[in-house]
Order: structure tokens, then C-alpha cells, then sequence
């Protein structure tokens, strides 16, 4: 008699299995895709009724997926979505991509992995093969979903099968999706590890087995806390080059041209995302079990963190310089809310931190974002849930405003019209000078 492994394995090759991805968000709605489109047939999970019904509609709620192709793996049969979460028990694959954010005290909150795997547990049955995706401290798999699953008096890797595979997406990023990435893969043991990669060599060009589950996730921190820390290097080398009437971006541009031990990082004003402000954290948070100090992690988010205050601090001085009463009263305009450019995403975007602290010195706010019509529910800052935008950019409206910053260089903003039009512009990511801008109007910051 085949067992419950080999039945899998076949069912994998042959792409006759059913996958379910739990959290069809900016992670698992590019996975269900890459499943359905590789032939197997796919079912997205979301506790979300809205996403449930545009999904089975053909329609896309992330910008930078188009609902062409979403339409086409709905309409071919190989693509649906529910909210019913009975309709695990028939699936062969489990694919858990739900969020897993900061507490208030910046600790790890894994409500969302609890409760999806408790969803899970109730609808186990063998030959179930379990992957959780979300990034979160090394351990989690074995000491969290792991021990939730057998309640149910099944085994792992006996009747199912438990692994980790890190999601490596980067939302709007046009020349890598999650079919061109390598993914990392651990398992709980050595054949849900193989039966991980049989799946997954399915769906991207390469797999990289691990040697645990807890290795793999230490790969996906490992890779965020690199930028984050290579971010706030950059962070802190423009406030010194500042000073200095150095500007930091000639200094990377030139750099960058060293074919060897250098790699550009950029400055901002200050990280969003789902990743990189929450990631290292995890790790923080985990060490302290083992009373190991993550002093690198740490140091390199207060200098983030600071980035917000130090462009406001830059707003207010120059326009100090030109109205003589700084930031009372003006009117000043954000250009970008999303973390990043070219996305819908808002996730921890310092743009908000930045309109905290302008509204804070007793400026009045208005914000443009060609990707952001009206600010969603927001938690750290609620008196922004609900605001709409700027519908365009033009000369008369430009000119009503004090001052523009720049929080997210999307690229389809008029820089030309923004420049030509504004008294003053705060330009936090370099853009202007990136499409050949130069002004005594415009400030890097």
C-alpha cells in the first residue's frame, strides 16, 4: 500500500493536488497565482468576504496584480476563493501567508498564526502537508503550530507533514514575482522537507533546503535585518554628510561603481512595510530568551525610527529661512503614503509619522498618492483612517502649499509640474535629481 508521503509526492508531480493558501494578501494572492499557474487547482482562504468576492469576480484589490490574471486562472477552473474554512479537509496542501505584526510593546503578536492554525487543526487529516510562510522568530514552527496541530491526535511526520518556507516577496518589484525567486525550505523531518520541495520546485525556478524549519526561518530575518541595517547605516552617513555639505547620493552613485565589496543601500525617511520595521524584531524579541543583547538590530531601528523627525526638523528650518515662522500655519503637501514606491501598500509607512509631527508643530496636512485614493484603517494612527487624497497634481493646486515633501518616489508622479509649481520641496528619496530636476527650491532631506 503507497503511503500518505508517496501519495503526495505523486500527486505533486503530477499537479493533480489541491492547494489551499490561507491569507490571499500581498503574499498569498502572488503564491495562489504561481499554484494556478503551474496547473494545479488552487483554493485562497481569507477570513475577508470582500476578498473572497472580488477574487471569484476576476478582480484585483493589489495594484501591482493585474485582474487579467487573476480572471483567467478563475475562469480556467484552476483558481477560487472562501471563506468557508471547512474546505481545508479537501485539500492537499496547507499554505498558511497570514500577518504577523508588532505588538504595542514591539513584541511578537502571532494572534493571526495561532488562530489559523487552530483553524487548521480542526479539519487535519493525514496526508496533510503544512507550510507556514510568515516570517517569524526561529522556532515557531515546532514550538507554536506544531504542538496546536497534534491536539488533534495526528502526528507529524507520521499522519502529516509540517514545514517552513520564508515568503520572499517584494511588492511591485517588476523583474522578480514569485515564480522567478529561489525559495528556502525546512521541514520537520526529512520528508516533509522533500515533500516541501517537490511542491515548491513546482511552483519556482529553485529550492534550498535547510536543515530545519528553524533554520529557514532565521534565513528570512537574517535577510530583512541585513537591509535594515544597511538602511540605517545610509540613514546616519546623510545626516553626518549633511553637515558636512556632502551630498550622501553622489557619495553611494560613486561607490556603487567599486565592483566588489560594496553594495548600495538607500537613505529615506524612515522604513514601512510589512518586513523590514517588524522583522528584526522577532529576533530581538527571541534572544532575549537566551540573555543575548541584538545591539546591531537595536541601534539600527532607533536610527530608522529617528528618520521622521530629522526630515521634519529639515522642513521647518528651511522654511524658518523663508517665511520666518517655520511650520505655524503653512500648508504642507505629501507626496506618497505607501511604504514604497509603486505600490498601494501602506503598512507601516514613516509617511504617517511624518504628517504626526508637521500637524504636531501646527501646519495643516494634505496628501497626493497615485496609488492611495483614501487612506485605509490605520492603528498607530487612527486620525488619518478615512482621509482621501489629492485627485491630481496640477500648477494651481501645487501652488496653494508652503512646502511639498516627497515620502514615496512613485514613478508616475510629474516631478517637472511638482518643481516648477511648488515654493519649496523636501525631497526624501532624491527623485528630483534622479530625473534630472535641480532647483534652489529643492532640499534633500
Amino acid at each position: 500500500m503507497d503511503t500518505p508521503e508517496a501519495l503526495l509526492k505523486q500527486i505533486y508531480l503530477q499537479r493533480t493536488a489541491t492547494i489551499g493558501v490561507i491569507g490571499m494578501g500581498y503574499v498569498g494572492m502572488p503564491l495562489a497565482l504561481a499554484a494556478a499557474a503551474a496547473g494545479f487547482r488552487t483554493v485562497g482562504f481569507d477570513i475577508d468576504p470582500e476578498k473572497v468576492a472580488s477574487i471569484n469576480a476576476g478582480k484585483s484589490y493589489i495594484k501591482h496584480i493585474p485582474s487579467e490574471e487573476i480572471a483567467a486562472a478563475v475562469r480556467d477552473g484552476r483558481l477560487h476563493s472562501t471563506d468557508q474554512f471547512g474546505q481545508l479537509h479537501a485539500v492537499d496542501a496547507i499554505i498558511i501567508c497570514v500577518p504577523t505584526p508588532l505588538t504595542a510593546y514591539r513584541e511578537p503578536n502571532l494572534t493571526y498564526i495561532r488562530s489559523t492554525t487552530e483553524a487548521i487543526a480542526l479539519r487535519l487529516r493525514k496526508g496533510h502537508l503544512i507550510v507556514l510562510e510568515s516570517t517569524t522568530w526561529p522556532g515557531t514552527t515546532t514550538e507554536v503550530v506544531k504542538p496546536i496541530l497534534e491536539r488533534c491526535g495526528l502526528r507529524s511526520g507520521k499522519e502529516f507533514f509540517l514545514a517552513f518556507s520564508p515568503e520572499r516577496e517584494d511588492p511591485g518589484n517588476a523583474d522578480f514575482s514569485t515564480r522567478q525567486i529561489p525559495k528556502v525550505v525546512g521541514g520537520d523531518d526529512p520528508v516533509a522537507l522533500a515533500l516541501a520541495q517537490t511542491l515548491y520546485d513546482a511552483l519556482v525556478p529553485k529550492t534550498v533546503a535547510v536543515s530545519s524549519t528553524k533554520t529557514a526561518e532565521a534565513v528570512k530575518l537574517t535577510e530583512n535585518i541585513f537591509r535594515a541595517v544597511n538602511i540605517a547605516l545610509a540613514n546616519e552617513l546623510k545626516i553626518v554628510f549633511d553637515a558636512m555639505d556632502i551630498d550622501v547620493w553622489e557619495v553611494i552613485e560613486a561607490a556603487k561603481t567599486k565592483p566588489f565589496g560594496y553594495m548600495p543601500f538607500y537613505p529615506g525617511p524612515g522604513l514601512g512595510g510589512h518586513c523590514i520595521p517588524i522583522d528584526p524584531f522577532y529576533l530581538t524579541w527571541k534572544a532575549r530568551e537566551f540573555e543575548i543583547s541584538t545591539r546591531f538590530i537595536e541601534l539600527a531601528g532607533e536610527i530608522n525610527t529617528s528618520m521622521p523627525h530629522y526630515v521634519v526638523s529639515r522642513l521647518a528650518l528651511e522654511m524658518d529661512k523663508r517665511t520666518g515662522r517655520g511650520l505655524r500655519e503653512a500648508i504642507i503637501l505629501i507626496v506618497g503614503v505607501a511604504y514604497k514606491k509603486n505600490v498601494d501598500d501602506v503598512r507601516e509607512s514613516p509617511a504617517f509619522k511624518l504628517m504626526d509631527l508637521i500637524e504636531r508643530r501646527g501646519a495643516t496636512i494634505k496628501f497626493y498618492d497615485p496609488y492611495v485614493a483614501c487612506i485605509p484603517n490605520l492603528r498607530e494612527y487612527p486620525q488619518y483612517s478615512g482621509t482621501k487624497g489629492l485627485a491630481s497634481l496640477n500648477r494651481e493646486e501645487l501652488r496653494k502649499f508652503d512646502a511639498v515633501v516627497i515620502s514615496t518616489d512613485h514613478d508616475s508622479v510629474d516631478y517637472a509640474t511638482l518643481c516648477a509649481n511648488s515654493k519649496l520641496v523636501i525631497d526624501t528619496r532624491n527623485v528630483c535629481a534622479r530625473v534630472g530636476i535641480n532647483s534652489d527650491r529643492i532640499v534633500k532631506a
